[in-house]
């Protein structure tokens, strides 16, 4: 099986608006999830890099979708949604980004929903898997931050998860930035979907 090399990974560029994304050319894969998920951490986790992704101890830094090219396959970094203080303004042109994006022709090879394990389903989390499941885009939930609960707790808290959120455990991993749990997975389904 083809192995992406994320050694190579390059921040490509940052948009504030759909009209200047560029045309979808390769893969994609996209990140998305509410602001204070870890979705910086996990994308910089994923190809290996410190500070490849920005990540900051304030919710909502990415403002932005943002590009990256990780040997050929774009991994498309979606501002977060829902918790960042922010105007009401700049929270509804980050729901315009998402929302345009993801209705542009585009090649939705995987998107990669994350959830914090911690908590049980927010309604904005559940929003944007039933848009998913709707739309029938590809996707898995990748449930951040597993490293502050114990393993059963992960694996009692994956069950729940999937019964709130109506889906199959399988679609759900469970990953961590600190630990590296879940990564060589997250990388494997990644692979299967682009190359």
């Amino acid at each position: 099986m083809a192995k992406l090399k994320y050694e190579t990974a390059r921040f490509e560029s940052s948009y504030g608006t759909i009209e200047q994304l560029p045309e979808p050319t390769t893969p994609e894969v996209s990140f998305v999830g509410r602001s204070n998920v870890g979705k910086s951490s996990l994308l910089n986790k994923l190809i290996g890099r410190k500070s490849l992704a920005k990540v900051s101890s304030q919710p909502g830094k990415t403002a932005n979708i943002n590009f990256f090219d990780v040997d050929g396959v774009r991994f498309v970094d979606l501002p977060g949604y829902g918790f960042a203080k922010v105007s009401r303004a700049e929270k509804q042109r980050w729901a315009d980004l998402i929302g345009g994006y993801f209705d542009s022709k585009r090649s939705f090879n995987l998107v990669v929903s994350l959830v914090d394990i911690r908590h049980d389903a927010q309604q904005l989390d559940r929003d944007m898997l039933g848009f998913l499941v709707e739309s029938e885009l590809p996707f898995v939930v990748a449930l951040t931050k597993a490293d502050k609960l114990s393993r059963s707790k992960q694996n009692q808290q994956r069950a729940s998860l999937a019964r709130q959120f109506g889906l199959d455990p399988q679609q759900m991993l469970v990953t961590s930035s600190e630990t590296g749990q879940g990564i060589a997975e997250l990388r494997s389904l990644i692979e299967d979907a682009c190359l």
